[in-house]
């Protein structure tokens, strides 16, 4: 390892536009504690969502003050061990999913929070933490059954089209929403049973008309009149988890005015749950597991966004990408 600095991007300063609340900082390559690794990241997931809530200051369950380090999941391998490490080597393929360790080139960590894998591929970035965070969604707090109707919404994104696979694994019929006609070849590939291009076709018309008796189980992650359509068409005893809402990431909240949620949900039993996956960490590790194996038996396929995104100085350009809703699959940066 030749270099002594390397590149990592932070907030400088909150700011509702993701470019101007960001920088690029150099800084020396830090030695490994005892207990700790010194991974060179290799890929990057975005997360565009996230990182504008966070250069916002409005994430609840942390507190940042800038300057702050951003990024999550990161794919690399190891170049420096602790001295107290056993159960790591340099060379090892790892991944990451540690609050700040995504947008850099190099990060120092404790190796208990480390998973090795057999390679370091993009890919894997797309299963941790996005794709544990659809398993833990849909198993946990939206009790996913089988022989249900499930609605995925933004299904070809990182999130969505795990959440498609992990229902249909289920033994569910899946209804999956989307953007573009590349995005409805994902989707057909992944066996979605009814895939609705919402430029194209109306979602509530779509619902009512071929799904009278409603929907069983929704997971949406956009937000704004997709997720008042969804309400209006849970089934009896539905429910729909908020797994995010995208549409109102980069701008500020849209203010509504209509009858309050309980008239929707009342007369259904239905009900509306939030889904943030720190508040389930218990669950991480297996859902982790679990998704690995379904993915190295060819179980379940990974979509990476083919778009390239290359280096540090790429990411505000990644946020914005992933922001304007035209990706398929996950959205990676390469250092």
């Amino acid at each position: 390892m030749n270099a002594i600095v390397y590149k990592k991007l932070i907030a400088k300063q909150l700011n509702q536009d993701f470019k101007s609340a960001i920088e690029i900082v150099e800084i020396p390559i830090p030695q490994p504690a005892s207990s700790q690794l010194l991974i060179q990241n290799k890929f990057a997931g975005v997360n565009g969502g996230f990182d504008t809530l966070l250069c916002h200051g409005v994430v609840p369950y942390v507190n940042l003050i800038p300057p702050f380090d951003l990024g999550v999941e990161a794919v690399g391998k190891v170049v420096a061990v602790g001295e107290n490490v056993k159960d790591f080597q340099i060379g090892d393929a790892v991944v990451t999913t540690v609050r700040g360790g995504g947008y850099r080139e190099y990060q120092v960590i404790d190796a208990n929070l480390v998973v090795k894998v057999r390679e370091a591929t993009p890919e894997l970035l797309t299963l941790m933490p996005t794709g544990v965070s659809a398993l833990v969604a849909l198993e946990q707090v939206g009790e996913m059954k089988s022989n249900e109707v499930v609605l995925v919404t933004a299904a070809a994104g990182g999130t969505g089209h795990i959440a498609v696979q992990l229902a249909k694994l289920a033994g569910n019929h899946v209804i999956g929403t989307c953007s573009s006609e590349a995005k409805a070849k994902l989707l057909r590939e992944l066996g979605c049973d009814r895939i609705i291009n919402y430029r194209t076709e109306n979602l509530n018309q779509v619902l009512k008309q071929e799904y009278p008796n409603g929907v069983n189980l929704i997971f949406d992650c956009v937000g704004k009149q997709v997720f008042d359509t969804c309400v209006e068409n849970l089934a009896v005893r539905g429910r729909l988890i908020v797994v995010g809402f995208i549409s109102e990431y980069a701008i500020d909240v849209e203010q509504i005015t209509q009858p309050r949620i309980y008239h929707q949900l009342f007369w259904k039993a239905a009900s509306v749950r939030g889904f943030l996956m720190p508040h389930y960490k218990e669950h991480m590790a297996e859902a982790r597991d679990r998704l690995l194996n379904l993915f190295y038996t060819d179980k379940l396929k990974v979509a990476v966004d083919p778009t390239q995104f290359q280096g540090i100085e790429s990411i505000p350009d990644a946020v914005e990408y992933l922001l304007s809703g035209h990706n398929c699959g996950k959205v990676v940066v390469r250092f």
